[in-house]
């Protein structure tokens, strides 16, 4: 007997829990987690049982195409792919499990494919050899960093928490980078673009957005964020200040290039006014950049509803 662990591996159209959502079904009967709204728990539940008694590992697919639609359909018209099997110690940030194929259950040690998963930031689907692995992503949450502790620094880190993202500001004047002012950061650094930059080590699962208005606050930030592995930089300032700092860059040895990682005026196109509004607009792009997504409107949008990684082959 033992406890058994369902994880979504795969998604399609339309469905409620991403790729990596959890339902640990426990030897006492007890559950934790979900893998849908409500709809399949309760065959999962019941799947896991087998499992337990079977110790063999099974993938379950549910959606409205199936006989049983109405019973255990998902009514939101998508169809997931649900990993079922005995818990085991996770062993690392990435394990590596093959889920379709003759050796299915078995763990896999690939460096590389590890490596590109940390990258990568998010549990996927790879295809390998004739095989299907699904890579389980432990890593910590992504990040926030912000430079510049004014009234859009607050609201965009109260933001990014309901995400569970990790909120990190910073400002060289001691007055304005304080706890009472910024209650939603998780870290406040009084410190210099360079020195923040340096201790924060933005990584690929980082944004950055530089919100002090300053040049020399925003030159140093823009050039030490471009130099980190940051998935997102972005600038607030209008289309002329935008024009003027990025002319300043180059000159001081800054590629054109370089300068199109930027995304400067930061945001989406929501006619944000307000702090609260424009953390919005600024927090949508990062996750549209995140996802690989234009950031339109989803009436509009030819694609699924929700994001879904690519797979290493595809790409």
């Amino acid at each position: 007997m033992s406890d058994v662990v369902a994880t979504v591996v795969a998604t399609r159209s339309s469905a409620p829990r991403p790729i990596g959502s959890k339902l640990v079904v426990r030897e006492d009967g007890g559950i934790e987690g979900s893998v849908s709204g409500g709809c399949v728990e309760t065959d999962v539940v019941a799947a896991a049982q087998e499992v337990r008694e079977s110790g063999i590992p099974r993938l379950v697919t549910y959606g409205i195409s199936d006989d049983a639609a109405i019973g255990i359909g998902l009514p939101c018209g998508g169809e997931i792919d649900v990993w079922i099997e005995p818990m085991r110690d996770a062993g690392g940030d990435v394990v590596l499990t093959v889920i379709e194929g003759d050796d299915a259950g078995r763990r896999i040690t690939d460096p590389d494919l590890e490596r590109a998963a940390r990258l990568r930031g998010r549990s996927h689907v790879i295809r390998l050899d004739g095989r299907t692995v699904f890579a389980d992503v432990f890593g910590p949450p992504p990040r926030l960093f912000v430079y510049g502790a004014v009234d859009t620094a607050e609201a965009l880190c109260a933001a990014a928490k309901l995400l569970g993202w990790r909120t990190i500001v910073a400002d060289a004047r001691p007055r304005f980078a304080t706890p009472e002012r910024l209650p939603s950061a998780d870290e406040i650094l009084a410190e210099w673009p360079e020195e923040a930059l340096a201790r924060v080590a933005p990584d690929a699962s980082t944004a950055i957005v530089v919100l002090t208005h300053d040049d020399k606050f925003d030159l140093p930030a823009i050039r030490g964020a471009l130099a980190t592995d940051a998935f997102y930089i972005g600038w607030i300032g209008s289309r002329r200040n935008q024009a003027r700092r990025r002319a300043l860059l180059v000159d001081e040895g800054v590629s054109e290039a370089a300068l199109e990682r930027v995304s400067g005026p930061s945001g989406l196109d929501l006619g944000a006014d307000a702090p609260p509004e424009t953390a919005v607009s600024i927090l949508g792009e990062i996750l549209a950049v995140r996802s690989g997504r234009p950031g339109g409107r989803l009436r509009e949008a030819e694609g699924r509803i929700h994001a879904q990684p690519v797979p290493a082959d595809q790409k």
